[in-house]
């Protein structure tokens, strides 16, 4: 037979207490900065790619293959994602 509850008796529950959510961000200045810089290197090298071509489809124009636009446009590219890398891992407590 179950327990009768007056109106204004408060009810034993074994469920946890309602934890409010905690809002904000999920990494910290420091990781924010980096993460900046990571895509400043990114964008550096995809802003050295462009270029090269020709108005005339006709005329081949050596300019595509700088060393610019092979070696160190996406090295920057890379070196960007490795700093963004760095920047989830980061932690700005230490």
């Amino acid at each position: 037979m179950s327990k009768k509850v007056k109106k204004n008796e408060p009810v034993q529950s074994n469920e946890p207490d309602y934890v409010k959510p905690v809002f904000g961000f999920v990494f910290k200045k420091k990781n924010y900065t980096w993460m900046i810089i990571g895509l400043a290197v990114i964008a550096l090298g995809f802003i050295l790619m462009i270029g090269g071509g020709s108005d005339d489809p006709s005329v081949f124009n050596p300019e595509i293959f700088s060393w610019r636009r092979i070696r160190l446009a996406p090295a920057l590219v890379i070196i960007g994602f490795g700093i963004q890398v760095y920047a989830i891992l980061l932690d700005p407590d230490k």
